[in-house]
C-alpha cells in the first residue's frame, strides 16, 4: 500500500462523501491508496454514511467505529494504528484541508528522501482575531517552556513516512497531545503554508472552552514549567517576607513606628493562601495524570472495525 489517509470524523455526515470524492478525483490511478475513517462517537448519521461509502468502494475504505466520543487525539491514534501505507496523512473530513495539498506532500516526500514529514501551517487564519491572538500567545509560551521546538500555527494536517508513524505509535500515553508528540519524536520535518477552506457543511466542534482545555493539556503533557513556577513564586515570597520583616523591625526599633497589623495580616494570609491553593492545583494536575496513566486504560475502545475488501489477501 502506497498511501493511507487517516480521517477522524465527529458529526460529519454531510462531509464524508464529498471528502472521499475529492480524494478519488485528486489521486486517480496514480498510486494505491486507502482512506481510514474513524467515527469518533458521532451523534448524527456519520457511521451509516461511512458504511454506505464502504459498500461502494470496499477496496479503498476501512472504518473504525468508537464505542463513544474519545476525542480527535484518540481518533488519530486509532487511524495510525490501522494505516498500512508507506506514507500516512492525517487530515480532517470537513474539506478545510484539501486532499490535493496532501497529494503535494506525498510528491514532495517522493523527491526529497531526506525529509520524513511534511506538515502544514496556516499562513492566513479565517477566524476571530481574539482566538487567533490566543493561539499565537499559546505557541509562544509552549515554545519557550518546552525543550522541544513548536512551529507556530502548525496543525495535525501532515504526511509522514512509515518510520515516523511507528515512532508516534510507540508513544502510547493516555493523555495525547499530537502536536507535541510529532515534535518530540524528531525526524526531519518540512513545513508548508496553506489556507484553510470554508467547511463543506456543519459546524466546528471546537469551542473556545475546548481550545483552552486542549492548550492546557499540551502544556501539562510536554513541560514541567508550571511546577518550576511554583518553586520560583515560593522563593520570591520567602524573600519578600524576609525583607518585609526587616523593614518592620527597623521601623519599630529605630523610629518607634507602630504599624497597624490586622489589615496587613489578613491581606497577607489571603494572598499566601490563594497562591498556595493555585500551586497545589498545578501539582494536582500532574498527579491526576499519573493516576489515570497508572490505570492503563486504553486510549479508545473500537466498537466495530470494517476492513478493506483486499486487506486480508494483502
Amino acid at each position: 500500500m502506497k498511501w493511507s489517509l487517516v480521517v477522524p470524523c465527529y458529526n460529519e455526515e454531510a462531509n464524508v462523501r464529498a471528502f472521499f470524492t475529492a480524494c478519488r478525483e485528486a489521486i486517480g490511478d496514480r498510486m494505491s491508496y486507502e482512506v481510514v475513517f474513524v467515527n469518533d462517537g458521532s451523534r448524527d448519521n456519520t457511521w451509516n454514511e461511512l458504511k454506505a461509502l464502504h459498500e461502494e468502494y470496499p477496496e479503498h475504505i476501512k472504518l473504525i467505529n468508537f464505542s463513544r466520543n474519545f476525542g480527535k487525539e484518540a481518533g488519530m491514534y486509532a487511524g495510525l494504528q490501522r494505516a498500512e501505507g508507506d506514507y500516512v496523512t492525517v487530515i480532517d473530513a470537513d474539506m478545510q484541508q484539501r486532499p490535493e495539498i496532501a497529494l503535494q506532500m506525498v510528491d514532495f516526500l517522493e523527491v526529497n528522501r531526506d525529509i520524513d514529514c511534511v506538515a502544514a501551517y496556516q499562513d492566513a487564519r479565517r477566524e476571530n482575531k481574539f482566538i487567533a491572538a490566543c493561539k499565537k500567545l499559546f505557541y509562544k509560551f509552549i515554545d519557550f517552556a518546552c525543550e522541544i521546538s513548536f512551529k507556530a500555527g502548525a496543525s495535525d494536517f501532515r504526511t509522514m513516512r512509515r518510520e515516523m508513524v511507528k515512532a508516534v505509535l510507540a508513544m502510547s500515553e493516555y493523555h495525547r497531545f499530537s502536536k507535541g508528540i510529532f515534535s518530540w519524536v524528531g525526524f526531519n520535518t518540512h513545513y508548508v503554508p496553506y489556507t484553510a477552506e470554508q467547511r463543506q457543511a456543519g459546524k466546528t466542534s471546537w469551542s473556545f472552552k475546548k481550545l483552552c482545555k486542549y492548550a492546557f493539556e499540551g502544556v501539562i503533557s510536554f513541560t514541567t514549567f508550571p511546577l518550576r513556577i511554583a518553586t520560583i513564586v515560593g522563593a520570591l515570597m520567602s524573600l519578600g517576607s524576609l525583607l518585609y520583616m526587616l523593614v518592620v523591625v527597623v521601623q519599630k526599633l529605630a523610629f518607634g513606628i507602630d504599624l497597624p497589623g490586622y489589615a496587613t495580616i489578613v491581606v497577607l494570609i489571603l494572598l499566601i493562601g490563594g497562591l498556595q491553593m493555585i500551586m497545589l492545583g498545578i501539582i494536582g494536575e500532574y498527579i491526576a495524570r499519573i493516576y489515570i496513566q497508572g490505570k492503563h486504560r486504553p486510549v479508545y475502545i473500537a466498537k466495530e472495525y470494517v476492513a478493506r475488501k483486499t486487506e486480508e489477501k494483502e
